[in-house]
C-alpha cells in the first residue's frame, strides 16, 4: 500500500450550505453534467435543470414512473434519458428512451415548461428480450449519429446507432462471457475509447473487464481481466483509460490490457476523474464512515480529504467537484489556485512535491522554471551543488542565465559551471559571453577532450552552437590553435584561419596551400588581407600565387547570365599594397604581369608603378641569399656585422653591400629607360604612362637621359638642350642641335641661338672650337644677324677676334654682294621707271596712230566698226561684245593688279597678320620694307591722317 502525503490544494467552496432545490420533490435517481448546468432525474419521473448557484432553471415531466438513467450531450443541446412509462400493453415493456431538445419547448400557453421529445424508442423488442438496465452511456459520434450503449444484468449490452431523432437506427447486442458456473454477469460499468477512427468499448462485470472492436462487424470482443467491480466502482480518465475500483486497489486498463494499479484499502463506493486527479469516495468498515479522497498519482500525493456523509451521485461542473449526498444534501469542492498550492509546499521546503505538481498540472514553462529556480535556490543554500545545477538547468529558455552564472563563480564551482554553459549552447541559447567563459572554462581544466568535443562535435555534422569568432579568439588566447584553426575552416573564416596559421603559428607554406585551395573569389580577398606577410616571408611564392590570379592560369572559369564561359581574372593593381613594404617583390610582380596586361586599362598604372620603382634612388635594396635552406632577409646579419666580425671585416662587407646598391640602381635605371622609350614609340601619339609623373620621377632622381628622351618627344627642344648644358656636354650639345635644330626636318633653327648664348657664357674653359662650329651653322641658316653675334659673344672676355674673324670676313663679304645687288637693281627699278612716267606723258600729250590692220581677238583684217585701245589692241566691235570698255587682253592683267592692290590695303588694316609674318621671318626689318615698299604702311597711315 501506497503512503502518500497529504495536503489540502482543495478547498470546500458551499460549506454544507447548498442542496438539490426543494422544488424538485422526487428522490434523486441520476444525474449528468454538462453544458453549464446538473440534469437530474428522479422516481416521479421529473427531470430538473440546475444552474451554477443550484437553483432550479426549470422541471418538466420525463417519463410517467421513474426516470433511471440520463445523460447531456456535448455537441449538441439533446438530453437523452431512459425511464419507465405507462404499459400500453402487457406484453410491451414500460421502459423507453426519450430525447429532448433542450433548444425547443412546447408551444406558449401550456402549463409547465417543457421542451420537445424529439423522439421515444422502445428498448426491448422480441429480438430484444426485457431485462434490468444497470448502466448507460451515450457517444456522440460523427453529427447526428449517436452510439447508445445499454447495459443489462443478464450479461448482454444493447446497442443502438444512428439518427435518433429520425429513427434511421440499427440495433445490435454484445454480449460478455458468462462465468464458470454459466450464470450470467450483470453490466456495471461501460466505457467508450475512441483513437482516431478506432472506436472501442470497455464492458465491466463483477468478474471481468472485455473490450469490444467496434470497427468489425460484429464485433469483436478481447477478455482484458478476468477481475471486474460493482456499480459505481467504473471510470473513465482523461487518457481515455478505463479505471476500475475494488476494495484492495485501483486498477487502469488501456486497450491492450492492464495498465498500473494503485493499493488503497478500504470499499470503493464511487470512482471519478477530475482533471488530472482520480476522485474516490472510499467507505472505512472500521470507523463505518465514508472519506472522500482526491489523488494526485502522477505526483504521488492526496490532495484533499474530507469525511463525507451517504453519497448518491459524484460529478463534476463549473471546475469543481460536486458530491450528492442521499439527503439531497450537495458539498462543492474546487481547486485552490496554483499560486497557493505554492506556496503551502514552499514553506514546508516541499520543492520537489511542487516540481512535480507544475508538471503534473501541465502548468505554463515559465511557472514551471520559477519553481524550479526557487528548488534550485533551496539547494544552493544547502550547498548541495551538483543537485542545485540539475535544477537550474531545466530553467534555462526562462531564467536568466546570468543569475545562475554569477552563483557559480562566486562559488568557484567550475565544473557546475561547465555543465550549465553545456546546456546552455547545446539549447542554442549562448551568448558570446558564453562561449567565451565556457571556453576558458575548458582550458583552465585542461580538459581537451570536452574541448574536441564541444568544437568539433559528434562527426563534424551539423552547424556550431555556439558564436564561432568568440570562440576563435578565446581558443587563440589560450593557445589552443589547433581547436581555433578547425573552427574558422569548418565556418568558413578563411581570414581567421590564415591569421592564425601567419600570426601565430608562421606556417607560411601551408598558408599558401590553404588560400590556393579557395574558391578564386575568397582567394582574392584573403590573399589582399594577409599578402604582407607572405611577401614579407615567402616572397616568391607568393608571387608565383598572384601571377595565376592575374593570368587566370589554374584557375576554373565562370559563367554569365548567356552560359558563356569567363575566365576569372584580376588586375595587378588589386594587389599593389600588398607589396607596400617589399618594393624589389612588387617590381619582380609587376614585371611578370606587365607582359599579360598588355591593351588592358590597367597597363598604364602598371608602367607609372613600374616606372617609379626603377627611377628611384633611394629604394630600399635587401640582398638575399640562401643560406642551409633558408631565407636571411638582413644584409647586415648576413654579413657578420651584427655577431661581433672585426672592424676591417664591417668595412669590407659594408662595401660589398654598397657596391651591389649601386649595381641595382643601375640595372633599375637602364629598365626604367628602356620603358619609357618602349611604352612610348614612334607610332604612338601618347606614351602607355603618365608623361608628367615620367618629368617628376626623372627630375627628382636627376636621371638626365630620360629627361632628354621625354623633353624630346614633347618637342621641348630648348629643355633637352638645357640637360646637354647642365651636363657640360659640349659633344652631345652640339650633336642635339644638329639633330633637333634642322629646320627641314621640322626641327627648331633657335637652338643655335640658345646655343651660342651658352658658349659665350662659358668663362672657365676655352670653345673656340665649338663657338666657331657653331657660328658655321648659324651662318648656313642665317639664323642671327652679325650684329647680334657680336654682341652675344662679347660677353666672353676670354674669345679673342680670331674666333669670329673669318665668320666677320665672310658676313662683310655677303653683305657687300648684297649690297651691289639691291644698288643694280635700284638704277635698273629707277629707269623702268622713268621710261614708264615718260610713257605716260607721252600719252597725255601726243597722238596715237592706230595703223593695226588685224583684230587682235579674231585676228580677222580689221574693217569698220572698229574700237582701238590705248595699249595698241584694236577689235571689231561685235568681237568686244559688251566689253566695249576693256581690252580683252589686257583686261585680266588689269584685274589682277586690282585685286592685289585690295589685298594689300585689306592686310594693311591686319596687325596680327602682320605682326606674325614678322615673327616667323628671319629678317624683320625686310618685311617692313617690303610693306613700305608697296605702299601699304604709308598709304595706311596717310588714310589715317585724314581720317583724324
Amino acid at each position: 500500500m501506497y503512503q502518500l502525503r497529504k495536503f489540502e490544494f482543495f478547498e470546500e467552496k458551499s460549506a454544507g450550505k447548498c442542496s438539490i432545490p426543494a422544488e424538485i420533490e422526487g428522490r434523486v435517481q441520476c444525474c449528468s453534467s454538462g453544458r453549464g448546468r446538473i440534469a437530474v432525474g428522479c422516481d416521479d419521473g421529473t427531470v430538473g435543470l440546475v444552474d451554477r448557484n443550484f437553483k432550479l432553471s426549470y422541471a418538466f415531466q420525463a417519463h410517467a414512473s421513474s426516470v433511471l438513467f440520463l445523460q447531456q450531450l456535448k455537441q449538441r443541446n439533446f438530453l437523452v434519458t431512459v425511464g419507465e412509462d405507462e404499459q400500453a400493453s402487457p406484453q410491451a415493456s414500460p421502459v423507453c428512451l426519450k430525447v429532448f431538445d433542450l433548444d425547443k419547448m412546447e408551444p406558449v400557453g401550456s402549463s409547465t415548461t417543457t421542451p420537445i421529445c424529439i423522439q421515444i424508442l422502445r428498448i426491448f423488442t422480441n429480438q430484444f428480450p426485457e431485462a434490468k438496465i444497470t448502466s448507460f452511456l451515450v457517444l456522440e459520434e460523427v453529427s447526428p449519429v449517436l452510439l447508445i450503449s445499454i447495459g443489462l444484468d443478464n450479461g448482454s449490452i444493447y446497442c443502438i446507432r444512428g439518427d435518433i431523432a429520425r429513427e434511421r437506427i440499427t440495433r445490435f447486442k454484445l454480449l460478455v462471457e458468462a462465468t464458470s458456473d454459466k450464470s450470467p454477469c450483470s453490466i456495471t460499468g461501460l466505457g467508450f475509447c475512441v483513437d482516431g477512427k478506432a472506436l472501442q468499448l470497455f464492458a465491466v462485470t463483477p468478474f471481468s473487464v472485455s473490450l469490444f472492436n467496434m470497427q468489425e462487424q460484429p464485433p469483436k470482443r478481447q477478455t482484458l481481466d478476468h477481475i471486474g467491480c460493482d456499480v459505481n466502482g467504473v471510470a473513465m480518465s482523461d487518457r481515455l483509460d478505463l479505471i476500475i475500483g475494488r476494495p484492495e486497489a485501483v486498477y487502469f486498463y488501456e486497450a491492450d490490457g492492464r495498465g498500473p494499479c494503485w493499493a488503497f484499502e478500504g470499499e470503493k463506493k464511487f470512482l471519478g476523474w477530475f482533471r488530472s486527479y482520480l476522485l474516490c469516495v472510499i467507505s472505512d468498515q472500521r470507523s463505518g464512515k465514508d472519506t472522500f479522497n482526491v489523488y494526485d498519482l502522477k505526483s504521488r500525493l492526496i490532495a484533499h480529504s474530507v469525511v463525507v456523509g451517504d453519497v448518491s451521485h459524484m460529478i463534476s461542473e463549473w471546475g469543481n467537484i460536486i458530491l450528492i449526498m442521499s439527503d439531497k444534501k450537495i458539498v462543492c469542492i474546487g481547486e485552490k489556485d496554483m499560486e497557493s498550492k505554492l506556496d503551502m509546499l514552499f514553506k514546508k521546503n516541499l520543492y520537489t512535491v511542487a516540481v512535480n505538481l507544475v508538471q503534473s498540472q501541465q502548468a505554463d514553462a515559465a511557472a514551471t522554471a520559477e519553481v524550479l529556480r526557487k528548488y534550485g535556490d533551496h539547494l544552493y543554500g544547502k550547498q548541495e551543488f551538483d543537485e542545485a545545477m540539475t535544477q537550474y538547468i531545466q530553467t534555462i529558455g526562462h531564467l536568466e542565465p546570468s543569475y545562475v552564472i554569477q552563483k557559480f563563480l562566486d562559488a568557484q564551482r567550475i565544473h557546475n559551471l561547465t555543465n550549465y554553459l553545456e546546456n546552455l549552447h547545446e539549447k542554442d541559447l549562448a551568448s558570446k559571453d558564453h562561449t567565451t567563459l565556457l571556453l576558458n572554462c575548458y582550458t583552465k581544466l585542461k580538459d581537451v577532450k570536452k574541448l574536441n568535443k564541444f568544437i568539433k562535435g559528434d562527426d563534424s555534422v551539423g552547424e556550431h552552437k555556439f558564436d564561432v569568432e568568440t570562440a576563435i579568439r578565446v581558443c587563440r588566447t589560450a593557445g589552443y590553435h589547433e581547436h581555433a584553426m578547425y573552427v574558422a575552416k569548418r565556418s568558413g573564416k578563411h581570414e581567421l584561419y590564415l591569421k592564425i596559421l601567419l600570426e601565430d603559428l608562421g606556417r607560411f607554406d601551408e598558408a599558401l596551400q590553404y588560400i590556393s585551395g579557395l574558391e578564386p573569389s575568397q582567394a582574392r580577398v584573403t590573399i589582399k588581407e594577409y599578402g604582407k606577410i607572405l611577401v614579407e616571408h615567402k616572397s616568391a611564392e607568393t608571387i608565383e600565387l598572384l601571377v595565376r590570379f592575374c593570368t587566370g592560369e589554374g584557375t576554373s572559369p565562370t559563367r554569365n547570365s548567356n552560359g558563356l564561359q569567363i575566365p576569372v581574372v584580376s588586375s595587378p593593381l588589386d594587389f599593389v599594397n600588398i607589396f607596400v613594404h617589399s618594393p624589389l617583390a612588387l617590381m619582380t610582380f609587376l614585371e611578370k604581369c606587365s607582359s599579360d596586361v598588355k591593351d588592358s586599362p590597367s597597363q598604364v598604372e602598371i608602367n607609372n608603378i613600374l616606372l617609379e620603382l626603377y627611377l628611384s634612388n633611394n629604394l630600399i635594396f635587401l640582398l638575399t641569399y640562401q643560406e642551409n635552406g633558408s631565407e636571411n632577409h638582413n644584409p647586415i646579419e648576413r654579413s657578420g656585422v651584427a655577431n661581433g666580425s672585426t672592424k676591417g671585416g664591417k668595412n669590407k662587407n659594408i662595401l660589398k653591400v654598397d657596391d651591389a646598391e649601386e649595381r641595382d640602381r643601375l640595372e633599375r635605371h637602364r629598365k626604367g629607360i628602356s620603358l619609357l622609350k618602349n611604352a612610348w614609340t614612334p607610332d604612338l601619339d601618347q606614351p602607355l604612362y603618365d608623361v608628367d609623373l615620367a618629368v617628376i620621377l626623372c627630375e627628382m632622381n636627376a636621371l638626365q637621359e630620360g629627361l632628354r628622351f621625354l623633353y624630346e618627344k614633347l618637342k621641348l627642344y630648348k629643355e633637352v638642350i638645357t640637360c646637354y648644358m647642365q651636363e657640360g656636354d659640349r659633344e652631345g650639345l652640339i650633336a642635339c642641335c644638329k639633330r633637333l635644330g634642322d629646320s627641314t626636318k621640322g626641327g627648331d633653327p633657335s637652338l643655335w641661338v640658345e646655343l651660342l648664348k651658352y658658349f659665350a657664357e662659358v668663362d672657365d674653359d676655352d670653345c673656340s672650337k665649338e663657338i666657331k662650329e657653331v657660328l658655321t651653322y648659324i651662318e648656313k641658316d642665317d639664323i642671327l644677324p652679325p650684329i647680334v653675334v657680336l654682341q652675344t659673344l662679347a660677353r666672353n672676355h676670354r674669345l679673342t677676334l680670331s674666333v669670329v674673324k673669318d665668320y666677320i670676313a665672310r658676313k662683310l663679304e655677303h653683305e657687300s654682294k648684297l649690297i651691289e645687288d639691291d644698288r643694280q637693281s635700284i638704277v635698273k627699278s629707277q629707269e623702268d621707271t622713268e621710261g614708264m612716267k615718260k610713257e605716260i606723258q607721252d600719252l597725255r600729250t601726243n597722238a596715237r596712230i592706230f595703223q593695226i590692220s588685224k583684230c587682235a581677238n579674231c585676228g580677222s583684217t580689221l574693217d569698220l566698226p572698229a574700237v582701238h585701245f590705248m595699249c595698241m589692241h584694236s577689235f571689231h566691235l561685235h568681237c568686244l561684245g559688251d566689253n566695249e570698255q576693256e581690252c580683252l587682253r589686257c583686261a585680266p592683267e588689269y584685274r589682277s593688279v586690282q585685286e592685289t592692290r585690295k589685298n594689300l590695303e585689306q592686310n594693311a588694316k591686319d596687325y596680327d597678320k602682320f605682326s606674325q609674318k614678322i615673327k616667323n621671318s628671319k629678317d624683320g626689318f625686310s618685311v617692313i620694307a617690303d610693306y613700305f615698299g608697296k605702299g601699304i604702311v604709308s598709304k595706311t597711315s596717310h588714310s589715317s591722317s585724314e581720317s583724324t
